[in-house]
């Protein structure tokens, strides 16, 4: 498949309607991207985008977010990186202002959690049709094939996702490392990376602490090495930043209360968007709108600055085969977290009669008639409506 080149407009429009009807969390955000970059605008091929996929969770931050991050650096450079990124955040920041907003002045969060009856059996549907199509792609061998099912069951029994993801790319770096050592010596810069992604991930989760406001005094610049630090070494997870949050904001520093976070990370799943907008609520709480503006923009720098470094080395890494081999494990594991995520998504949303059906008919909409994810989620969300009212 040819792919086809785009403009800053293009990428700034796409991403903008993105960030307002991406329900769902990162494995919808990732379906979602793979059906218009990939199929409909065709500006990625799908290997290329399982490449950027698998760098998207090997590096710390929101996996779905710096996966936009990296297609806009792919299709406009630099500038292409910065707008991307921007404009898939900013709409769910706006939401979550406002959102906020009516809590301080109300107390209490608006009543929107009902109105997603009808857009989560949706969801499950996008992600299922993503996943049958990535799988295709990704699952090359038997061997891949083996692994990833390896990976589903590390992903069932509470393995870290990390050590599932990088694990499983030693697994097959490795392998290709010693079918290939027979035949000639294996490169230094293919071991290095071998080795050397694995344990900076490693370093990198387990040091948290470098980045330390100095006090629990509250200030704009301790939250923003607050949520720098968040953003610095949480991998992927919106449920990981949970536990980060609440060991850092409610435990260590005493700024906001459980009940204050169990509502900032309720508002941060059922808004459309990076999950990691739970930034944006809590620094509104703590601050106002400067103080929601501050937690963003330091949750989100370091997806910026990682996609930044990493994005130019994609193709170096694709070209090495030992390295090649470590990203298609990385891939399949990725594939195999998204699986085993659904299967948890679905047994909360798909809850009686109602919403397995919605949940088909969304599925045969997209796989047999190839409507748009836009139009069948616009469906959802009428279902949800008229249950809401009723």
């Amino acid at each position: 498949m040819a792919e086809t080149p785009t403009s800053l407009k293009d990428i700034a429009v796409y991403f903008l309607k993105l960030g307002f009807i991406a329900f769902g969390g990162p494995a919808a955000h990732i379906a979602m991207m793979e059906e218009e970059a990939v199929r409909r605008r065709h500006w990625l091929s799908r290997e290329k985008f399982l490449d950027l996929l698998g760098a998207a969770n090997m590096i710390p931050g929101p996996s779905s977010t710096e996966l936009a991050i990296y297609i806009g650096y792919v299709q406009a450079g630099w500038l292409g990186l910065v707008l991307a990124g921007v404009c898939f955040i900013l709409p769910a920041s706006i939401i979550v202002t406002a959102i906020a907003w009516v809590y301080v002045q109300y107390g209490s969060l608006p009543q929107v959690v009902s109105i997603l009856y009808g857009v989560k059996p949706v969801v499950i549907a996008i992600i299922l049709q993503a996943l049958w199509n990535l799988g295709r792609s990704a699952v090359k061998t038997k061997y891949l094939l083996v692994v990833g099912v390896g990976g589903l069951i590390l992903s069932a029994l509470g393995i870290n996702p990390i050590l599932t993801i990088f694990g499983i790319g030693s697994v097959t770096g490795l392998g290709q490392w010693f079918s290939s050592v027979r035949k000639k010596r294996a490169s230094l810069l293919s071991l290095c990376l071998l080795f050397l992604v694995p344990l900076l991930a490693y370093l990198v989760e387990s040091g948290a602490a470098i980045i330390e406001p100095s006090s629990t005094a509250f200030g704009l610049w301790p939250l923003f090495l607050v949520f720098l630090k968040m953003g610095s070494v949480v991998f992927g997870s919106g449920y990981v930043l949970l536990a980060f949050l609440r060991a850092e904001l409610v435990v260590h520093l005493h700024w906001i209360t459980d009940s204050q976070l169990l509502d900032a990370i309720i508002v941060g799943q059922v808004t459309p968007g990076p999950v990691f907008t739970t930034a944006t609520f809590i620094g509104f709480l703590l601050a106002g709108p400067i103080g929601g503006l501050v937690a963003t923009v330091g949750i989100f720098l370091p997806a910026f600055i990682a996609v930044a470094i990493s994005g130019p080395l994609i193709p170096r890494i694709r070209s090495s085969p030992i390295a090649g081999a470590f990203l298609d494990g990385v891939i399949v594991a990725s594939i195999a977290l998204m699986v085993f995520v659904t299967y948890e998504l679905a047994i909360a949303a798909l809850v009686d009669v109602v919403t397995v059906s919605i949940a088909i008919v969304s599925f045969l909409l997209l796989i047999r008639f190839h409507v748009n994810s836009m139009w069948v989620i616009a469906l959802g969300v009428v279902i949800g409506v008229v249950k809401f009212l009723i």
